[in-house]
Parts: structure tokens; C-alpha cells; sequence
């Protein structure tokens, strides 16, 4: 008689980002979520995936609204001073948790960013292990400080690479996989340089390039 194996319980834990981000609205009925209720729905995964939720929008190719990224940076600049203080569980003033979302703007935001979440995620692995999590969040929140900086000015072209960067760095920290995070360290900070020289033509007042 054949012993039928149990298939192993999928944990939220288990499941890859991309996936987990979209079980988390599915299964929400609601019409509206308030930030608060996101948070709580995906505490065990920590500062690394409320950093990534808080990055997608400013990573994604669309034209946006003036003031549109700066409105994103200040769950950055929260989350990052958290990591760079230690803190283990994220923390969010109660006016920001009070923030209501369409259900269905979530869910335009997760499908844009699905198909190219998955392919950061399936080159993804653990490694750099011996460096512990809490020191890579460390590290992280630093980093992410500096580049949420970049992503509040009003600037076109200021926010997109630092958006990426903190977006690498975050699911290298849910996968362990260091290497991952030192490539999204590069990728903001390069991001970084292009605003100084920006910064820099501003100040001396020279002429900025035509498609600004």
C-alpha cells in the first residue's frame, strides 16, 4: 500500500515576493486598505518588504504627477532612520496607518511590477550569508537614508536610479542574498552621482539639458 506524502505547508515566509504581494490584496476584500492594514498583513516579513512596497511606485516607467515621489520618500526616510537605529519590528506614525488605498491602484501597481519582480527574484540566491541580517539592515537603512534624499527632490531623472537601488537592496535582504544587496547599493549610488552633477549645473547656473 502506497504512502501518500503530504505536500509541505507553504508558509507567507516561503513564498517569493512577487507572489506574496499579490496573495496579500487578493485575499483583502475590501475596497480600500489603509497603510496600517498592509503593514500588519506583512509584519513577519519586516523592513524588507515594506521597503520594496514603499520603492515599486517610484520604479516604475509612467509619467507621474509633480510631487509624486517625494510623497513616497517619507516611508523611506521613516523606514531607513528605523534600520540604521536597529529597530527589529517597522514603525509608522498613526496618521500615515490611517491612509487609505484602492484596492484596485494596488493591484495596477503589483501587475506592472510582477513581471520583472519575478526576474530579479529567480537570479536571486543566498548569499554572503555570514553577514547577519540585522547588520545588512544596518547598512540598508543607511544607504536607503542617503537615497531617499535624491528620490524627495522635485527633479526629473533624480529619483528612478536610488528607487531601483533601495527596490535591489530590499529583495536581496529577503533573500539573503548579499550580492544582491551591493548591486543595488551600486545602482543608487550611481544614481546619487548624477544628481550632484545636476546639482552642481543648477548652482552654476548653467543650461540644463533640452528634455528637462
Amino acid at each position: 500500500m502506497a504512502i501518500e506524502k503530504k505536500k509541505p505547508i507553504m508558509t507567507n515566509q516561503d513564498h517569493p515576493t512577487s507572489d506574496f504581494l499579490t496573495i496579500v490584496v487578493i485575499e483583502n476584500k475590501k475596497e480600500q486598505m489603509t497603510v496600517g492594514e498592509i503593514k500588519h498583513a506583512l509584519h513577519e516579513r519586516g523592513f524588507g518588504i515594506l521597503m520594496a512596497i514603499a520603492a515599486i511606485p517610484i520604479c516604475l516607467p509612467v509619467p507621474v504627477p509633480p510631487g509624486y515621489t517625494t510623497i513616497f520618500s517619507v516611508p523611506l526616510f521613516i523606514f531607513s532612520i528605523q534600520m540604521i537605529l536597529g529597530m527589529r519590528e517597522p514603525w509608522l506614525p498613526a496618521w500615515i496607518e490611517k491612509k487609505r488605498i484602492k484596492r484596485s491602484t494596488l493591484e495596477k501597481i503589483i501587475t506592472k511590477a510582477n513581471p520583472w519582480l519575478k526576474r530579479i527574484e529567480n537570479r536571486m540566491q543566498p548569499r554572503m550569508t555570514y553577514i547577519s541580517v540585522h547588520t545588512w539592515e544596518r547598512l540598508i537603512g543607511f544607504f536607503s537614508f542617503v537615497f531617499a534624499m535624491s528620490i524627495a527632490l522635485p527633479l526629473p531623472l533624480t529619483n528612478f536610479p536610488p528607487g531601483c537601488g533601495i527596490l535591489i537592496m530590499s529583495l536581496g535582504l529577503l533573500n539573503k542574498d548579499g550580492l544582491t544587496i551591493l548591486i543595488g547599493m551600486l545602482i543608487g549610488t550611481i544614481g546619487i552621482g548624477f544628481v550632484m552633477i545636476l546639482l552642481v549645473m543648477i548652482w552654476m547656473g548653467l543650461s540644463l539639458p533640452s528634455f528637462y
